[in-house]
């Protein structure tokens, strides 16, 4: 198969709205493809080298986009492999070679390749193939239900490899994808409640309220002494948390998979600042300064026994015969509507953000954002792309301050734009804005720098209203920022759809 191939089938599916269409199109590109194309087809339409990120940016590669080739030559494979190969280079005379290789990959491209291959190696490409869609288009092309698909993607947490099982091994394969201790599977979410009473009388009373903390999510998979912990986007961060890693090899069982968040506390057991949290991922030495309370709420798996398909109240009996107090998030089942009062009281005076209500008969679903779980906070709050800043001017002169929010388009195109804030930004924060942005710079504009949809960040706001003044036709009201979200990917941020039910509040 021909990069060209990929390409044409990435503008057919950009040039569409309907779901429908971009699924059909990615379909039949799958149907095509052979069993050593299949990853990286797979991976590119959803938006990313099958490497993961490369090291090179937008700079460097647009200075290569220049005399394409007459007509398409490139396959799938031999860029795939060159991929591979710039992703592994690395050590003295990395530079030379690293540029050698992009010469040659853009050297054979065509133009309509060379574009492909700037937005795809520098996170740009948003054509409109989200994880949902490619999971529809794979379960067309190898002509299997789409529960299989994606149940077999949340176990796996992998969507190249869920291509290849599904179009090798069919719906057979598929179901044989079981949860496997030490490797992450997609974490179950909550969606947005409107209130405590809503939450409550949308799911009845068999019902579990949680604290919900100001913390990030983990996922600590134990087999034997063997201990990992991954974040909430899989990204693994064991050597980063040793104190975690101690605590989850000490519980009495030889295999678990726990999901949970943790945080910094104070000496009075309040949630220290958010980024005391996130200064440690990703760390190699533990800071002392900030250690990392584990507070876990769920067990997927417990010695030998897969517990992701039995009912809340089963996994937290497993749970609580497992932990000590200390590590159990702190909650009441089946309370009393004033029970459930307290919970969320006791959360917001401790520090916390609220309460998660869970039905106590669903299952793990695994990857979904579904109505089983509702979290409940009294400021109401939106995780938000980051389109741009303006330069500051007064006190704020030379600092980039105002910033362009823009809420995920649920078809996979641009984020769309709802506002503007510059409010709740201290000067720390508006130092780190102005040192970080201009790592994200896609155009300057004098006045103000345009960034790549990378960056999300939470906003506190009191509403939206209608606007003509922005292309959803809704704007933010009183929009506030409360901290950026590393944890968060663009994929995660919340949709233009979601912004759009503020307006009926």
């Amino acid at each position: 198969m021909l990069l060209a191939e990929v390409v044409a089938t990435s503008t057919a599916v950009g040039a569409t709205r309907s779901r429908k269409e971009k699924s059909a199109a990615l379909a039949a590109l799958l149907r095509v493809a052979g069993p050593d194309e299949i990853e990286a087809a797979t991976s590119w339409l959803a938006g990313e080298p099958r490497q993961g990120r490369i090291g090179t940016g937008w700079r460097t590669l647009s200075g290569l986009a220049g005399d394409p080739a007459a007509a398409p030559s490139l396959s799938v494979t031999q860029v795939d492999g060159l991929l591979t190969e710039l992703a592994g280079t690395s050590g003295a005379g990395s530079t030379r070679r690293r540029r050698e290789l992009l010469e040659a990959l853009f050297g054979a491209a065509t133009a309509d390749e060379q574009a492909f291959l700037v937005r795809l190696l520098t996170g740009e490409l948003r054509q409109g193939a989200l994880e949902g869609v490619m999971l529809d288009a794979i379960a067309g092309a190898a002509e299997v239900p789409a529960a299989s698909v994606r149940r077999a993607f949340m176990l796996s947490g992998r969507l190249p490899a869920t291509a290849v099982t599904a179009l090798a091994g069919g719906v057979e394969a598929l179901d044989a994808v079981r949860l496997q201790v030490g490797t992450p599977l997609r974490p179950m979410l909550a969606s947005p409640g409107d209130s405590l009473d809503a939450a409550l009388e949308g799911l009845g009373a068999d019902v579990t309220v949680e604290f919900k903390l100001d913390g990030a999510r983990i996922q600590v998979h134990r087999n034997g002494d063997e201990v990992r912990v991954w974040t909430r986007t899989l990204r693994e961060i064991t050597d980063g948390v040793p104190e975690l890693v101690e605590l989850v090899r000490a519980l009495p069982c030889t295999t678990a998979v726990l999901d949970g968040e943790t945080l910094a506390l104070d000496d009075d057991g309040r949630p220290r600042p958010f980024q005391d949290t996130m200064s440690r991922f990703g760390s190699d030495a533990a800071d002392e300064q900030a250690l990392l309370s584990p507070f876990f709420f769920d067990l997927l798996h417990l010695d030998g026994v897969d517990l992701l398909d039995e009912p809340l109240h089963l996994r937290l009996d497993a749970l609580t015969g497992l932990l000590t107090d200390p590590l159990h998030m702190p909650g009441v089942r089946r309370p009393t509507p004033e029970q459930a009062a307290q919970v969320l009281d006791d959360a917001l005076s401790a520090g916390h953000e609220g309460v998660v209500v869970k039905s106590l008969d669903a299952p793990y679903a695994a990857g979904r954002r579904g109505k089983a779980w509702q979290k409940v906070k009294p400021v109401h709050t939106l995780d938000l792309v980051v389109l741009g800043a303006e330069w500051g001017y007064g006190r704020r002169t030379g600092s980039l301050s105002n910033i362009h929010l823009g809420a995920r388009d649920p078809d996979g195109g641009e984020p769309i734009m709802v506002g503007k804030t510059f409010k709740g930004m201290t000067d720390e924060l508006l130092a780190w804005q102005t040192a970080t942005f201009p790592a994200y710079t896609r155009s300057d504009e004098g006045h103000a720098v345009l960034l790549r949809p990378e960056l999300v960040v939470e906003i506190a706001l009191d509403g939206a209203q209608r606007s003509v003044r922005y292309p959803g036709g809704v704007a933010l009201r009183f929009a506030r920022v409360l901290r950026y979200r590393p944890d968060k990917t663009p994929a995660e941020a919340d949709t233009i759809d979601v912004v759009r039910a503020f307006l009926s509040t």
